[in-house]
């Protein structure tokens, strides 16, 4: 059972989940250029950007509640570089300390309501953070609206050199890497909704089907049609949920 909604830190989302071990393998988990911060049946994780699928391993985990970031928020929160992170989960006792972590893990482990504890702290975190790079907020708007990496480094009025390095530390990767990532899941997000294909393709910015074929293999290693099959099958649970320990 997933469950979400809008949280009360500006561009971020609560969630829960609790896995059904009848349910067979784990369903990999697509990238979508956000962070999370992830409670996992007592251990305190940070999830990094993916650039490829990721696939939980290991012993299974059975209860999850999650802070997910909007891509370029998570790095000024954390206060770590998001491509020191990228394609890894990791204790948050190596971000943020062991005794901070323990500390924390206590506390959420204590709770009646274990996301709104975790919320709480992203919330004292955000407080006394510095803000997100403003620039950057903007490149994502852009991106995801469907403009070019190029025309987005104008709005901003950033050299290509400048965006890819601030990119780096914002996102875990660069620009063009970003553009990719959210306007394949513009595509899954109408495949989920039953679009055909090759029109989610065109819509979301690919240049016909076989763009969108490939996109998938590259980012997402599996098929329109797997994943299609996996979204009938987790219905309540979008793509970029990232339940993985």
């Amino acid at each position: 059972m997933y469950e979400e909604r809008r949280s009360r830190l500006d561009g971020a989302v609560v969630w829960t989940r609790t896995i059904d071990t009848r349910a067979g393998a784990a369903h990999p988990v697509l990238p979508d250029g956000c962070m999370d911060l992830l409670w996992a049946d007592g251990r305190l994780l940070v999830a990094g950007p993916d650039t490829h699928a990721y696939t939980p391993g290991g012993a299974p985990v059975l209860r999850y509640a999650g802070v997910r970031f909007a891509p370029g928020t998570a790095p000024a929160f954390l206060g770590v570089p998001a491509h020191e992170l990228r394609d890894q989960r990791v204790e948050l006792a190596d971000v943020w300390g062991a005794a901070e972590a323990r500390r924390l893990t206590e506390r959420i482990d204590e709770a009646a309501d274990r996301v709104a504890a975790l919320e709480a702290v992203a919330l004292r975190r955000a407080a006394v953070a510095g803000p997100p790079d403003p620039l950057l907020s903007e490149v994502v708007r852009l991106l995801e609206a469907g403009g070019t990496v190029a025309s987005a480094a104008e709005a901003i009025g950033l050299g290509a050199r400048q965006l890819h390095r601030r990119s780096l530390d914002a996102f875990g990767y660069g620009p063009k890497t970003l553009a990719r990532v959210l306007r394949l899941q513009r595509a899954l997000t109408l495949v989920r909704k039953g679009v055909p294909y090759a029109e989610a393709a065109l819509a979301a910015g690919c240049a016909d089907q076989a763009h969108l074929a490939r996109e998938m293999r590259d980012l997402a290693g599996i098929t329109l049609g797997t994943y299609s099959a996996l979204a009938k099958s987790e219905t309540a649970q979008p793509s970029g949920s990232r339940t993985s320990a």
